[in-house]
């Protein structure tokens, strides 16, 4: 079977035996490019609309979930995804959560054996699609991205968040936050008057959040559940949140579009 593909993968040497080893495992691939870190992966996967896409968690930049999740929000509607196989160096819960969503993984060092397997996997996916059969992809990712792990237990979720301002330290109410977003190396705090920024980690201050409380609409935008005023559907056929104490319209991406199925 003939196929296209992209490697993303920041070690130059760990991409080159991928590449070296697909050719023997699968003459009719064809490597369009490599990527080296998570932004250019995803601009090139856009351009160049690979069949089959290699992702290594860890990258400069994006990492490899986030720029898969990029790439499901802004792929041609009506196009199915690129078969995604995703590269990490042993993990525990992230074999067990691609695992348990069908999502193939290879572990670092990639392993000829190993590799075969994914091929026949991804062999298999394509002519699956090739028939006109349906996608599972954004299916499995949107759970993938969902299966975090469990939160902090109610005892120990923050009540406050610090935010510095200048020389001076301000405590939020965590009940006043209608929005968190991750800028650079901050987060955005967001309540109907103020903007902060806080050094804290978007994945360390949600893993200590009610998930109830707290809804993730986009790649590092999460919203108050309760501060949503409606939902609306543009023209091109994409939600966008409203929230009743901010003025800023919020996208939410194709991959929570399902918390949103009334609409």
């Amino acid at each position: 079977m003939n196929a296209t593909a992209l490697i993303a993968e920041d070690e130059p040497l760990l991409a080159a035996a991928l590449q070296a080893e697909l050719a023997r495992a699968w003459p009719g691939l064809r490597v369009l490019a490599t990527a080296g870190d998570g932004e250019t992966a995803l601009s090139q996967a856009l351009a160049l609309q690979p069949d089959l896409l290699f992702l290594d968690i860890r990258m400069p930049g994006l990492s490899g979930l986030e720029v898969a999740e990029e790439l499901a929000d802004a792929w041609p509607s009506g196009q199915p995804l690129p078969v995604l196989v995703f590269a990490t160096a042993y993990d525990q819960y992230a074999v067990k959560a691609f695992e348990a969503q069908a999502l193939d993984y290879l572990l670092k060092p990639v392993q000829a054996e190993r590799l075969a397997i994914t091929v026949q996997r991804a062999q298999a996916a394509l002519a699956q699609r090739r028939q006109g059969l349906d996608d599972p992809t954004l299916q499995r990712l949107r759970a993938l991205l969902a299966a975090a792990p469990e939160p902090a237990p109610a005892h120990e979720r923050l009540r406050v968040i610090q935010a510095s301002v200048g020389q001076t330290l301000r405590l939020v109410p965590v009940d006043e936050v209608l929005v968190l977003q991750a800028a650079d190396k901050y987060v955005r705090v967001l309540t109907a008057q103020d903007e902060l920024l806080v050094r804290t980690p978007l994945k360390e201050l949600l893993a200590r959040l009610d998930p109830e409380a707290f809804w993730p609409i986009h790649r590092g935008t999460v919203l108050r559940a309760t501060a949503i005023e409606r939902v609306e559907r543009t023209e091109a056929g994409r939600l966008v949140a409203r929230l009743r104490q901010r003025p800023e319209p919020w996208p939410v991406s194709r991959l929570h579009e399902a918390r949103f199925r009334a609409m």
